[in-house]
């Protein structure tokens, strides 16, 4: 977490949660999403503006972590800004040796791999669960095909469940 973000935490403690406005994709990509896209629907049918400024993204990235109850957010200063997932907390990359590069660059490797009733495939980490991005399943094959991987079957429903992440922290924040 960035040092201006702790020192946010400590100047101003009891700043509310966000909810609802940042949504990550399966490509992972992020969208700001207002008032007007949160009533037009839920996280992925009604996505938002993709965000695109570099820096942004990389402030982040540098600042996604995950409370207690599994719901994913971006501390922005003070304030916890939770994170609508359309999959997975995590989205991978997968680099030549077969390590793992997150959607936010950090860097893992694959514990276990698994592949749901629509053909998606999601790697285990000591980081969490995350989903293949799609331009890397060439590798997922070839790691396969080779017995690298041995892909176990998965529902995607089943998914937070059994690796402890929530898709959706808005609509979890209205049932607690």
């Amino acid at each position: 977490m960035d040092d201006i973000v702790k020192q946010a935490l400590a100047k101003w403690p009891h700043v509310p949660d966000c909810y609802g406005w940042l949504g990550l994709d399966a490509r992972g990509r992020w969208y700001l999403r207002d008032d007007a896209v949160q009533a037009a629907g839920p996280f992925p049918q009604s996505r938002g503006s993709l965000l695109q400024h570099e820096k942004l993204i990389e402030f982040i990235h540098r600042n996604y972590e995950h409370d207690p109850h599994g719901q994913w957010f971006f501390q922005n200063g003070p304030q916890k800004v939770y994170v609508e997932l359309e999959c997975t907390p995590w989205v991978w990359r997968i680099e030549p040796d077969l390590s793992l590069v997150a959607h936010t660059g950090a860097r893992t490797i694959a514990t276990g791999c698994l592949q749901d009733e629509c053909g998606r495939v999601y790697l285990g980490s000591a980081l969490g669960v995350g989903l293949v991005h799609t331009l890397d399943m060439e590798a997922v094959a070839d790691a396969v095909e080779k017995g690298i991987w041995s892909p176990q079957a998965v529902s995607s429903t089943d998914l937070p469940q059994q690796y402890g992440f929530v898709v959706s922290p808005k609509v979890r924040s209205t049932l607690v």
